[in-house]
């Protein structure tokens, strides 16, 4: 099944002031158990690998870990396409990792986007299917437009990534 994506704008606050942002969200159906899922989406290589082709991460800190931790934050070094640097030293804050509900939240920043907010949310459809959700609020300045135009390409690249992960039964979480 197709990505499907939809972008809105609303006003947020952001340092005192209420600013422009962008949510975009990305959904797509995948045929794969949830816990599966759930497990795969906990760890750094499985971001690696939906990311490939689009957006490379060197970390900064060492090695990526082998799942993310709640209350840590992670630097990388982002290049697009693997090759053009994009936002400088990237932050990835984990502010949730709900494993009843299926819900990962990130806060994230670098020098392009001030804010990039980033839940997955995981709901079980029955027979092996789930839905799966991307949902991102941006705010970057006058380059706000731009950088969510950007992420919801992104996202639907992800998604597209995750079917293959669904279809070859990958496993990222051992």
């Amino acid at each position: 099944m197709k990505p499907i994506s939809k972008v809105e704008s609303f006003i947020i606050d952001y340092n005192g002031r209420k600013v422009k942002a962008k949510r975009i969200s990305v959904n797509t159906e995948l045929l794969i158990d949830i816990n599966k899922a759930w497990n795969n989406i906990k760890t750094p290589a499985l971001l690696k690998f939906v990311s490939k082709g689009m957006i490379n991460f060197k970390p900064l800190d060492g090695d990526f870990p082998k799942q993310w931790e709640v209350g840590q934050t992670y630097r990388f070094i982002t290049r697009v396409f693997g090759f053009i640097p994009f936002g400088g030293i990237h932050y990835l804050f984990v502010a949730q990792l709900d494993d009843k509900n299926y819900i990962l939240s990130t806060k994230e920043w670098d020098n392009g986007a001030k804010i990039w907010n980033h839940t997955i949310s995981l709901s079980d459809l029955g027979d092996g299917k789930i839905n799966y959700e991307d949902s991102i609020i941006i705010y970057a300045g006058m380059m706000t437009g731009f950088v969510a135009s950007f992420a919801k390409l992104f996202y639907k690249h992800r998604q597209k990534r995750w079917q293959i992960v669904a279809v070859n039964n990958l496993n990222f979480g051992k």
